[in-house]
C-alpha cells in the first residue's frame, strides 16, 4: 500500500499506483474511481486531479485514500465510500440504509419521461423510495406534477427527504412510511416502482457489493422472486385513472410473467415489455384505459 512516510506521492503518482492495483483486483473501472476516490479524499472535484497533478499528498491525505482504497479492494462499493451519487445529473447522499441506485433505474426513469406529457399536471406514486431519486427526477424534470414517495424504512424516508431538500424539489413531494400501499390514498397519473425481485435462495450467489451492502429487505423478492411485484399488481387498480402509467423495473426472466398478470386486468389497455442497454427485458409498463 502507500507509503504513509514517503513525501514523493504526488497525485499523478498516487493515481498512476492506484489504477494497476485496482485493476488487478478486479475492479471495472479502475483508473475512474481510483480519481473519485482521491477526489473525494481530497474534497475537490476531479478536474483539480489534472489541473495540479504534481501537487504532493499530506500525510493526513495519504491516511484518508489509502482507507478509502483499502476498503473499495475488499468490496466496499464505490457510493458507500463518497457517500453520493449522480443520478441523471443530479446529485444524491446515500448510505447503508439503501439500495444504491443503479444504471437501470437510470434507464427507466428517462423510459417514462420520454412517454410523459410534460404540460400538464400530473399525480405521480413512486413504490420504494429509497434515496428517493426517482420521486426527486419526477418532481424535477415533470415541472408540473406533484409525487407521494412512499416507503417502508423510516431512515430512507429521512434520507429521501434531505435528497429533496439538496435538489430543490421539498415543496413537490410528500414522504410517507407505507408497506406499499397500506398508507396510500387518492388516484394516480403515473405509479412507478423498482421493488425487490430477487429470489431469495439466490442472494448469497450475488457479488459482494450487493449481497453485503445492500439492505436484504430492498433486495429480496421472496421465493419466486415476485412477492413484492405479485402484491402490488393486485392492489394497484384501486390507486389509477384513465390513462394511467404504470412502471416497473423488473428481474431477469420475469418480464413475461409480469406481463401475463398485468394483461389480466381487464381495465389495462396494453402492456409491453422493454429491454434495457444490455438487451435484457428489465421494464414493464401497462397502461389503463
Amino acid at each position: 500500500m502507500i507509503a504513509l512516510g514517503d513525501n514523493n506521492w504526488t497525485i499523478r503518482k498516487v493515481l498512476s499506483w492506484t489504477r494497476g492495483y485496482f485493476a488487478d483486483s478486479g475492479i471495472p473501472q479502475p483508473r475512474l474511481e481510483a480519481e473519485i476516490l482521491l477526489a473525494h479524499a481530497l474534497a475537490v472535484d476531479r478536474l483539480h486531479l489534472y489541473l495540479s497533478p504534481e501537487k504532493p499528498l499530506s500525510e493526513e491525505e495519504r491516511n484518508i485514500y489509502r482507507n478509502l482504497v483499502t476498503s473499495r479492494q475488499r468490496g466496499v462499493p464505490l457510493q458507500l465510500l463518497t457517500k453520493e451519487i449522480s443520478f441523471l445529473g443530479l446529485r444524491f447522499k446515500i448510505d447503508h440504509n439503501i439500495f444504491i441506485p443503479r444504471s437501470e433505474t437510470e434507464e427507466m426513469v428517462e423510459l417514462i419521461l420520454r412517454r410523459t406529457t410534460r404540460d400538464r399536471e400530473l399525480t405521480c406514486l413512486d413504490l420504494g423510495t429509497g434515496a428517493g431519486v426517482i420521486a426527486i427526477c419526477l418532481a424535477k424534470f415533470l415541472s408540473l406534477s406533484r409525487v407521494i414517495a412512499i416507503d417502508y424504512s423510516t431512515e430512507a424516508l429521512a434520507l429521501a427527504a434531505q435528497n429533496a431538500q439538496l435538489n430543490g424539489v421539498s415543496e413537490r413531494i410528500v414522504f410517507v412510511q407505507s408497506n406499499w400501499f397500506s398508507s396510500v390514498h387518492g388516484k394516480f397519473d403515473l405509479i412507478v416502482t423498482n421493488p425487490p425481485y430477487i429470489i431469495e435462495d439466490r442472494i448469497t450467489t450475488l457479488s459482494k457489493e450487493v449481497r453485503d451492502h445492500d439492505p436484504h429487505i430492498a433486495l429480496s423478492g421472496g421465493k419466486d422472486g415476485l412477492e413484492a411485484i405479485t402484491a402490488i399488481i393486485n392492489q394497484v387498480p384501486k390507486y389509477v385513472k384513465n390513462s394511467t402509467l404504470l412502471a416497473m423495473e423488473v428481474g431477469d426472466d420475469q418480464a413475461e410473467k409480469i406481463k401475463e398478470k398485468l394483461d389480466s386486468i381487464t381495465e389495462i389497455s396494453k402492456v409491453e415489455t422493454v429491454n434495457d442497454i444490455t438487451g435484457k427485458e428489465r421494464f414493464v409498463l401497462a397502461t389503463w384505459q
